[in-house]
This record gives structure tokens, sequence and C-alpha cells, in this order.
């Protein structure tokens, strides 16, 4: 009885493994396709010129000054076109960065 248990156990473990191993082979050639779709996409995009890459365009955006110590950066008033709420510190001299929007903010020194 025990034996026949063991035999069973060990039948459904190999055949567990190998089908573990055809998904994580099919993900991997499906990741590969997507990879060098997304690289052929980003490529054209690249070769005009006369756009600006959305870095380029975010840093056209001057900081944002704010009066206290801590901002609450969401990315946008519309909540579907926004971010998850980021709390960033203002202590520092330079402007800190929203890490998910790239808003900058500056805390605004009333001396």
């Amino acid at each position: 009885m025990a034996s026949s248990l063991l035999r069973s156990l060990i039948k459904s473990s190999a055949a567990a493994v190998s089908i573990a191993r055809t998904r994580s082979f099919s993900g991997v050639s499906t990741q590969i396709n997507r990879t060098s779709l997304i690289s052929e996409h980003t490529a054209k995009w690249m070769q005009d010129t006369s756009k600006k890459s959305p870095m380029e365009l975010i840093n056209e955006v001057p900081p944002i000054k704010v009066e206290g110590r801590i901002v609450a950066c969401e990315g946008d008033s519309n909540p579907a076109l926004g971010h998850p709420i980021e709390f960033i510190c203002l202590d520092l001299e330079e402007p800190a960065v929203c890490k998910y929007c790239g808003l900058r903010y500056v805390q605004e020194h009333h001396h």
C-alpha cells in the first residue's frame, strides 16, 4: 500500500515538473517576442527627432512650490489619470522628485 502511494506521488510530481518546464519555456519565448516588438516600436519612435521624450516634457514643468515640509503627489487631479499617492519630504535644498511621475517639488521659504 505504501509503495503504491509512493509510486503515484512520484508520477504526479514528475508530471508537474514537466508541465512547469513547458509553461516556463513558453512564457520565455512569449516574453522574447514581446521584447523584440517593444524594442522595434521604441526604435521607430526614437527616429523621429521632432518629438520630445517623456523625460524632456516633464523637465519643462517648473518645480512646484509648496509651503509645508511634506507634499502628497498624486500625478493628476483625476484619479483615473494619476498614480498611487507618494508622500515626499522637502527638507533638502534641491527639488524633490516624485518617483512615479517625475514632478519636482521645492519648499517655499518665507524669510
